[in-house]
């Protein structure tokens, strides 16, 4: 493992081109507990610390100086670990230079350029614009992920395909979304999972039209749509995945419309090629869904022309999907120097950038009847030609369909590292 961290600092530090100015990340500090107990919420370290140590260390901050070189030029400063943290937490002493060091490390640089990145700071004047260029230089080099990441990458993959097995067998009318939760959970922890990637996410009928929805004790009901969009997360290593059931049999209309969500998946994962625009991907993407909602007779008129409108977002109001990997949304952002566009339908794009080999990014299409969305009087107005509303009336309770498969891209076909979980109604 060292040896594999310092390649990949060696590589980072060719990426960041940086050659008089001096970079110190910092992993962070425990938060309290809002109650003044002497409870922190868990401990996660800064991503770009983590990244180039593999740590969670509090307090531990990380130094380069290009001067000594790409590899050797790293240097790691530790807090020392008090008697306290050793009775009551059963903390070890973490290798590395002591933290009361570091001032004086500083001290015979203090004429040269100064990035501070990871957590901040307290009493490190950095340069604010040198920061947010190295910063994106950073994150950009993060993108593509290296061997030990894709590997632990599987590792969660596996586990988040055992949760989502023991998940689906017990969807049935009269579960709730919390036993289906505990019982998806309860798979991924079984399987490896250091912890969940994020909240998960289970909604039954309306509630699965919620794309940030928390699980409650709300019982499906015979047909419902059930969708789960859940992960296991190894080592802050993270898989992101969304499958759409049903409480017992499905309807024609909810086949039909999970088809057609599913169909335009497969067409955005066959796209995920090296060299590909993202926001390609995307727009293409929503073309199919459209021309997919106008075949069920709930749209009218030319697919292209219907996205052009921005029409599509009345049912597909989000983003295709976004990196993941050390975190949910890993390194997403723009390509470095790129402006957000401000078309509505490409605006809250969490990516937009060309694809490369060794990025792992999210495909996750969906089709939602939204309340709140399809009742709003200014956009029945506005789309008044473009929807046949009185066929989406049925629907407003019906909820929505998403389907998500984590994809690495190659120099050759994408390759699904979710492939493992099925996407059959």
């Amino acid at each position: 493992m060292f040896t594999q961290l310092a390649d990949r600092r060696e590589r980072l530090a060719a990426a960041l081109r940086l050659s008089d100015e001096i970079l110190l990340i910092g992993a962070g500090l425990p938060v309290s507990l809002p109650e003044n107990t002497d409870q922190t919420y868990p401990f996660r370290a800064h991503s770009e610390f983590f990244y180039v140590t593999g740590l969670e260390c509090p307090g531990a901050i990380v130094a380069f100086d290009p001067h000594e070189g790409p590899r050797a030029g790293w240097r790691l400063f530790v807090p020392e670990v008090t008697e306290a943290e050793r009775v009551w937490e059963a903390r070890e002493q973490t290798a590395g230079e002591p933290l009361a060091a570091l001032p004086a490390w500083i001290a015979t640089r203090r004429n040269r350029p100064l990035a501070q990145l990871g957590a901040p700071l307290l009493g490190v004047r950095a340069d604010e614009v040198l920061t947010v260029k190295i910063r994106e230089a950073f994150t950009h080099a993060r993108r593509p992920k290296d061997e030990p990441e894709i590997a632990t990458m599987r590792r969660a993959a596996a586990a988040t395909a055992a949760g989502y097995s023991q998940a689906a067998a017990i969807i049935a009318p009269g579960v709730t979304e919390r036993a289906i939760q505990i019982e998806l959970e309860a798979g991924f922890f079984r399987h490896g999972a250091t912890r969940t990637g994020y909240g998960t996410i289970v909604g039954t009928g309306p509630n699965s039209a919620v794309l940030h929805f928390e699980p409650t004790t709300r019982a499906a009901r015979e047909g419902e749509f059930v969708l789960i969009d859940a992960g296991a997360e190894i080592d802050r290593y993270v898989i992101d995945v969304t499958r759409t059931y049903v409480a017992g049999p499905p309807s024609s209309f909810q086949r039909d419309l999970y088809q057609v969500v599913l169909a335009a998946q497969e067409k955005a994962i066959a796209r995920c090629l090296a060299g590909a625009e993202w926001r390609d991907v995307h727009l293409q993407c929503a073309v199919d869904l459209t021309a997919g909602l106008v075949s069920l007779g709930l749209m009218r008129g030319p697919a292209e022309s219907l996205v052009e409108q921005e029409a599509h977002l009345l049912f597909f109001p989000h983003g295709l999907g976004h990196l993941v990997g050390l975190g949910v949304r890993d390194a997403s952002g723009t390509l470095p120097g790129r402006p957000r566009s401000t078309r509505p339908s490409l605006k809250s794009l969490r990516l937009d950038l060309p694809l490369a080999p060794g990025y792992v990014v999210t495909v996750e299409p969906g089709l939602y009847f939204i309340p709140a969305q399809l009742n709003d009087p200014k956009r029945r107005e506005r789309f008044r030609e473009a929807v046949v509303w009185d066929q989406v009336e049925p629907h407003l309770s019906l909820g929505g369909v998403r389907i998500e498969d984590n994809v690495l891209v190659t120099s050759g076909a994408p390759e699904v590292l979710t492939a493992a979980i099925p996407k059959t109604l």
